[in-house]
């Protein structure tokens, strides 16, 4: 079975710990952790990742990847649209607005855009202008 922790350390340093009881000083256990942590953790995971298959990253021309991106914002849209009645307006609110801007890069650097309704994730939002 895996077992998933989150570490309030930067990536590395749970595993350097010298003894067991350091390691668990360092990683708390998933079920100690709020679920709106998971989802906002998850949607930034989904933004970042879309961002940079957007070509909204440090190298554009190697990393821009419309057809992964669209599944990126689909999937966060969704996300977002499901878990958005049950976070407070505080926590949904810049998941939204980081969707919205998601949604249009993706329109930008479509060279044969979708229709206004049809592009990545308006399923779910409703059309993005």
């Amino acid at each position: 079975m895996t077992d998933y922790r989150f570490s309030d350390e930067p990536p590395g340093e749970a595993e350097a710990a010298d003894s067991p009881d350091e390691l668990a000083d360092a990683t708390r256990d998933i079920a100690d952790v709020p679920a709106v942590e998971v989802i906002g953790a998850a949607a930034v995971h989904l933004m970042s990742a879309a961002a940079v298959k957007c070509g909204l990253a440090d190298d554009p021309g190697t990393e821009t990847d419309l057809d992964e991106a669209r599944k990126l914002i689909t999937a966060l849209a969704g996300l977002i649209t499901a878990a958005a009645p049950d976070l407070s307006d505080s926590h949904a609110r810049p998941l939204r607005d980081g969707l919205r801007t998601l949604q249009l890069a993706f329109r930008e650097a479509s060279a044969f855009p979708d229709p206004i309704g049809k592009g990545p994730g308006e399923k779910w939002t409703g059309p993005v202008t």
